[in-house]
């Protein structure tokens, strides 16, 4: 084929806003005959196949113009033309796109590609704003991606703005202009089944996994509904489970894993990690003993094949009407190990200390900042009338906490994860029986050699080791005059 033919097809599919030049070329590259590169966008849906007719249509007027008039593709763009431009496709055609190409995937775009349609002329974005595929799952697809390797933990849609990633803990824009809500919206909603987009027109938000295949991941996905539309957020799940290793836990994080009865926490605000130290503990158990682990999650975010272990993977909603349900079938399914999502209302907090005092293994999280917050909240969330009886049992089955945090580096290139540890003593057990929470800090001081560690002297540790800086430890400190203090002598 000439590169003539090839120019032709493309500058028909940019300015009708099918595809950015990049796809368009990826595209060619792998079909470069015209005609195969077609029927790939109805594949696609990104056309119609009556809309490909009308396509074909064009082009092949543009290409007998081409030829007989000896035009050179290269010129100088001609001056505006009136709105039926030879190489613009019918209207009739544009309003048959799937996921309509004729509509903006922004507000600068819509007004940008209504211009151009009045003038016959290419749609031109601002400064280096770059051009998004038509609203829809493409879409979807792309921003995924860029997230992905941009080595973002979080993707961001929201109506009105640009699309956002979350890198090393700050937001930025990617290089597309805002958009709109029709377009954020049609773009969410093409990811879903068609019983997802029942619940979320009956609930107005969403929680769920999108599992994009071996190109794009697994997403922890919510939707909801805000003042100016709708918005996503998404957070990306690993390709696979990170190591013990990888993730620079403690030797004493590992010897939870090897608790046959108990109850582990894993602690910390949102973003701080707690779901993929669960997913490390889950698979060195799995990896490591022949024995039955159920999970219930909300939703399902690394998936664990069965190595040594057995792992049934039970998703709150899909699987499960809910994390109480779930734990009191779980009491029936014979499990060796038990790990909760969150322990969020009495009942689960209920279930899964009676779990672990009734010879299980239970692995859950909570988003308290440190291990003696979370002492405090499993109790708060009993009548009062019941903590006496809740404090004998935390006392026996607790094994230990691990609350953390995941702060940018110095060069902000990595994230560095800050451990605080408590491991369950008889001391510590007696505290807590004797309602004297207040008193395990002093304890956790002094059982360093138990492995215990608390918060400001891990942030002490990384901000010495020059892994953090000195503000940002003393910005996330529990106690910022003793971390100030500590620094000053390091």
């Amino acid at each position: 084929m000439s590169s003539a033919s090839q120019q032709v097809f493309t500058r028909i599919v940019l300015r009708n806003k099918l595809l950015s030049e990049t796809e368009v070329d990826s595209l060619l590259a792998e079909f470069p005959e015209p005609r195969q590169a077609l029927e790939q966008l109805v594949q696609r849906k990104v056309l119609t196949e009556k809309t490909a007719e009308q396509f074909w249509t064009v082009y092949e007027k543009k290409l007998d113009q081409l030829f007989a008039e000896q035009i050179s593709l290269d010129e100088e763009e001609p001056p505006a033309r009136p709105a039926d431009s030879e190489e613009a496709l019918p209207e009739s055609a544009a309003r048959d796109f799937v996921g309509s190409a004729t509509d903006s995937v922004s507000q600068t775009v819509s007004a940008r590609a209504a211009e151009a349609s009045a003038t016959g002329g290419a749609v031109e974005l601002p400064g280096d704003v770059q051009p998004l595929p038509a609203p829809g799952q493409e879409l979807m697809h792309r921003l995924m991606r860029e997230a992905r390797h941009a080595g973002a933990s979080d993707l961001h849609l929201k109506a009105g703005m640009p699309p956002v990633v979350r890198v090393r803990a700050s937001l930025q824009n990617l290089p597309y202009a805002p958009l709109d809500a029709a377009a954020v919206e049609h773009s969410l909603r093409a990811i879903l089944t068609a019983d997802q987009a029942s619940a979320l027109d009956q609930n107005l938000d969403l929680d769920f996994s999108y599992d994009g295949g071996a190109e794009l991941g697994r997403f922890r996905t919510n939707l909801l509904y805000q003042h100016n539309g709708m918005d996503g957020v998404f957070r990306l799940i690993p390709e696979k489970v990170p190591t013990f290793g990888e993730l620079n836990l403690p030797d004493v994080v590992k010897r939870f894993t090897e608790f046959r009865v108990g109850i582990v926490l894993v602690t910390g605000p949102k973003g701080s990690g707690k779901t993929t130290t669960l997913a490390a503990m889950i698979d060195r158990i799995n990896s490591q003993r022949a024995e039955h682990i159920i999970t219930v999650e909300d939703p399902i975010e690394f998936v664990h094949p069965c190595k040594r272990g057995h792992v049934n993977q039970r998703q709150v909603g899909l699987h499960t009407q809910s994390f109480g349900n779930a734990l009191r079938s779980a009491l029936r399914e014979a499990p060796d190990v038990i790990m909760v999502g969150e322990m969020r209302d009495l009942d689960t907090t209920s279930l899964a200390i009676t779990a672990a005092e009734t010879g299980h293994l239970v692995l859950a999280t909570l988003h308290t900042p440190d291990a003696i917050r979370t002492i405090g909240r499993i109790l708060d969330v009993f009548p009062p009338k019941e903590q006496p009886q809740i404090r004998a049992m935390l006392s026996e089955s607790l094994r230990g906490i691990c609350s953390q945090q995941l702060l940018p580096s110095v060069d902000q290139t990595e994230m560095v994860l800050v451990l605080e540890i408590l491991v369950n003593t008889l001391a510590i057990g007696h505290l807590i029986r004797e309602e004297k929470v207040h008193q395990i800090r002093g304890l956790m001081q002094t059982g360093k050699q138990h492995g215990m560690m608390l918060m400001d002297e891990s942030l002490v540790k990384a901000a010495k080791e020059g892994r953090i800086s000195r503000e940002m430890a003393i910005t996330h400190a529990e106690n910022p005059r003793y971390v100030t203090k500590e620094l000053a002598t390091g």
